[in-house]
């Protein structure tokens, strides 16, 4: 069940499963119905007086064993599928801990595993009663197992590409019976029941709310983007004073200048001399090759010194891992650089949509050594299967083309001067005309998802001293 963790393998899995759990399981469920066959009156505690004497207290023991085996298996499933609602954003933004280096699926949420001692503490105190945790035990499971199969029709046609007619056939075998379950486990719902579906309807209410809060932020930057042609043009003709330095501009937009971006040039006619629009993409796969990850495009013509970079992730990928994202970004640009060299095309421009290269998972070491004359003299950068310090000493011969060279070393230079990070401070209301039902979901609820849901800049990691965070009102 729980393979996509990363804690076992399949194989592991597979064997535990046949070996030992499958014929204990089978076991215990003989011998207790033997038990019930012959003592029809001890239905609610048949497991337990099923037990011969001398067995019962080990028995017991490993019972309590076993539950806090399964408690932490919903905890650590619970983790996983809340850190991927969120990277899919679906979820508000939340506190996730990786406590493993080399296992990317062990993962610790401190606000989801305070929530699930709390609302266990309130269930127990509340319920005082066994058969009506249980009551409300069984309903999730069934529900769940019922789910599995109705999305399992979906894998089976759409990942295994198999005919509708197995997929049919599979979901009316295990459906049917599920179902059966279900429709007992339906009684219950006056009797402890109602909790998981009191439980669930609050979970997909804050989902909803979030998602639909985060599908209109977007949904506005999108129709309120400035063209890039415009913007280059108002540039040139505004005379905007260009300071020294980097300006890393995080928005959600792949195209065009993001609203906030062209508000703070607006008030604040002035930007960085060197640009690099950032978008961090996550898309509705597990994993990207990290050959494919890093997208980089120029904006307008060389001496703009804009550029474009779309990182792309999987819902189950880490975003900061082992290497300092800043020089990282910075090994992309320059690696775009080199590739436009190589193709001959360095004067090309890229206004409009622009053009984006792939840039492969390894810099160059050409890209290295140039990337090195920072004021250390020397850079860590990540590559593959560990991290390595490179000392620059001069530009290699890849780079002596002047209009190149020319670049680079200003580059070079801009980052010596410092960097920057910009990201937008937005709040999201609805429309005075709106219904209220679109009223509650976005000033209500997602407002307080996002006024208590962890900032941006944190969930970036990026530094307070560096930060410039522009504050606008998106009226959706």
């Amino acid at each position: 069940m729980f393979a996509d963790l990363g804690h076992f393998s399949k194989l592991s899995l597979r064997l535990g499963f046949t070996i030992v759990v499958y014929p204990c399981l089978v076991l215990a469920y003989m011998g207790e119905a033997a038990y019930l066959s012959k003592h029809r009156e001890d239905l609610q505690s048949s497991f337990y007086k099923a037990l011969p004497d001398r067995v019962f207290w080990p028995v017991l023991f490993i019972a309590t064993l076993a539950t806090a085996v399964g408690s932490q298996a919903i905890i650590s499933a619970t983790f996983s599928i809340i850190s991927q609602c969120r990277a899919l954003g679906c979820f508000p933004r939340i506190k996730v801990v990786h406590t493993s280096s080399h296992v990317h699926g062990q993962i610790y949420i401190p606000e989801v595993n305070w929530t699930l001692m709390s609302l266990c503490l309130a269930v127990t105190i509340g319920f005082r009663d066994t058969e009506m945790i249980g009551n409300a035990y069984g309903l999730a499971v069934i529900l769940v197992m019922f789910a599995t199969t109705c999305l399992m029709f979906l894998v089976i046609t759409t990942v295994w590409n198999r005919s509708v007619l197995w997929a049919a056939l599979f979901a009316a075998g295990f459906g049917s019976m599920e179902l059966l379950y279900l429709s007992a486990c339906l009684a219950k719902v006056p009797h402890g029941g109602w909790l998981p579906l009191l439980l669930s309807l609050a979970t997909l209410l804050v989902m909803s709310a979030w998602h639909y809060g985060t599908a209109k932020k977007q949904e506005y930057e999108l129709q309120n983007k400035v063209c890039l042609d415009h913007f280059i043009g108002l540039s040139s003709g505004m005379g905007l004073l260009r300071v020294p330095g980097v300006g890393f501009v995080y928005s959600d937009s792949v195209a065009g200048v993001p609203p906030m971006f062209a508000h703070f040039v607006t008030n604040f006619p002035a930007f960085h001399r060197v640009l690099v629009f950032v978008s961090l993409q996550t898309l509705t796969v597990p994993k990207v090759p990290p050959e494919e990850r890093f997208l980089v495009g120029r904006i307008g013509r060389p001496e703009h010194r804009m550029f474009r970079c779309v990182v792309r992730y999987g819902y189950k990928e880490g975003r900061w891992d082992h290497f300092n994202f800043e020089d990282q970004l910075l090994v992309k640009v320059l690696e775009f650089l080199q590739l436009q060299q190589a193709d001959g095309d360095g004067e090309r421009c890229s206004t409009g949509s622009g053009e984006m290269s792939v840039i492969p998972a390894a810099p160059s070491q050409a890209v290295v050594d140039a990337l090195a004359s920072m004021s250390s003299g020397e850079i860590e950068y990540y590559a593959g299967g560990g991290a390595k310090k490179v000392r620059f000493e001069e530009l290699p011969a890849a780079w002596r083309r002047e209009e190149t060279m020319s670049e680079v070393r200003e580059l070079l230079e801009e980052r010596e001067a410092g960097v920057s990070y910009m990201i937008g401070h937005t709040c999201v209301f609805a429309h005075e005309s709106s219904s209220a039902v679109k009223k509650f979901a976005v000033n209500v609820v997602y407002g307080f998802l996002r006024r208590n849901s962890r900032r941006p800049a944190v969930v970036l990691g990026i530094p307070h001293t560096s930060l410039i965070e522009v504050g606008m009102v998106y009226r959706v």
